[in-house]
């Protein structure tokens, strides 16, 4: 067994001596014209193995040290080069099996539209993804970084809200992304939200509540009275069916497929809602009548109310209902959110105890389902 390089005669014209030695089970060999070459080399080596041993020789010097400051960097991180080369080898992966974004955003939405996703959420996710690829279209998807994402969403100069909604789309899309295999990170997870304000929740006074109730007609009282008594979402409202409103059991299903959250969920028909709901209901068809907007329009030209807060009857709802109710787990539940936290955020102390008995007192009179003068209700 050779413990070390020796020198050995070599039949060639020029190169007369081979020094050969063991390196990772196999033989290392290197030629010299002049003994002497030949037996400097061969010391060399054998002192490097008496000072190294077997392993370092082995181990290329130049390799050695990069190998020691690469480590060095990576402590300070608490990583090891083992983390980092797992790391680069699943980004070079993602690389070669990467697609454009172009191609990432039809399947994305093909996708979804298979998975049975909502036209609204579609509609969502198609205007703001193919905003992106208009920038970012030809590029490998796994080669955008979170900074190009960054200076991406400052850049479209919108309101808060906005960006962080743009936010969210990139990050469905780049989370999809690293679940097929296309990109290693998602670029978008770690993208800086914008700060956003909340403003103060906008709902409709007791008497505009009212008022709105006397000034629609009788296709469209339903519709309003279900919005202001029981909270639907609009797009949940406009897709109610009558069909789903259950009288006997006081109950309105809101179906998984018609619901925003796509979870179905049962909402309590308060007392004053079931007066408004009796002279109306139908054993089938839309709640919601024909020209809609026009009809609304209509009714609150005739009550006077010029400033209609974003979702006025949903968020008056849930106002009215947790000053006259204190209940904002079981409201939490029949608005269809995951908790109370957005309740108590938006709507704790904007209404006070006497306008919410007065709100649910809103009723129809006996005779013309119109509702009792304002004065009367309260």
């Amino acid at each position: 067994m050779i413990t070390g390089f020796r020198v050995r005669k070599y039949k060639h014209p020029r190169l007369r001596f081979v020094v050969r030695g063991k390196v990772n089970g196999q033989w290392a060999r290197k030629y010299f014209e002049t003994k002497v070459e030949a037996q400097t080399y061969s010391e060399q080596k054998n002192i490097e193995l008496l000072n190294q041993g077997r392993e370092g020789i082995e181990f290329p010097s130049s390799l050695r040290v990069m190998a020691q400051d690469c480590q060095f960097r990576l402590q300070q991180r608490g990583k090891t080069i083992t983390d980092a080369t797992a790391h680069y080898l699943q980004h070079l992966d993602a690389i070669a099996k990467s697609c454009t974004v172009e191609a990432l955003v039809a399947e994305l939405l093909k996708v979804r539209k298979a998975d049975g996703a909502s036209a609204r959420y579609l509609q969502d996710l198609t205007s703001r993804l193919k905003r992106f690829a208009k920038d970012f279209g030809a590029r490998l998807v796994a080669e955008i970084k979170t900074q190009e994402v960054d200076e991406w969403l400052r850049g479209l100069a919108v309101a808060p809200v906005t960006r962080n909604n743009f936010r969210r789309v990139l990050g469905v899309m780049f989370g999809f992304a690293t679940g097929r295999g296309y990109a290693s990170h998602n670029a978008a997870a770690a993208a800086a939200k914008a700060k956003q304000i909340d403003s103060e929740v906008g709902i409709l006074t007791v008497p505009q509540t009212a008022k709105l109730l006397e000034s629609a007609s009788a296709a469209l009282v339903p519709f309003i009275a279900i919005g202001a008594f029981a909270g639907l979402r609009p797009e949940e409202l406009t897709r109610l069916s009558w069909d789903e409103i259950d009288l006997e059991a006081n109950l309105i299903e809101v179906k998984a497929r018609k619901s925003k959250t796509a979870r179905r969920r049962h909402i309590k028909i308060q007392p004053n809602l079931v007066k408004w709901l009796m002279g109306h209901a139908k054993a089938t068809g839309q709640v919601a009548p024909t020209n809609l907007r026009k009809e609304i329009k209509i009714a609150r030209e005739r009550a006077g109310i010029s400033d209609w807060p974003n979702n006025a009857l949903r968020h008056g709802f849930a106002s009215y209902h947790l000053a006259k109710f204190r209940d904002a787990a079981a409201l939490a539940l029949e608005m269809g959110h995951t908790d109370s936290d957005m309740l108590f955020a938006h709507y704790r102390q904007l209404v006070k105890p006497r306008d919410a008995a007065r709100y649910w007192n809103i009723v129809p009179t006996a005779k013309s389902t119109k509702i009792v003068p304002f004065a009367q209700a309260a």
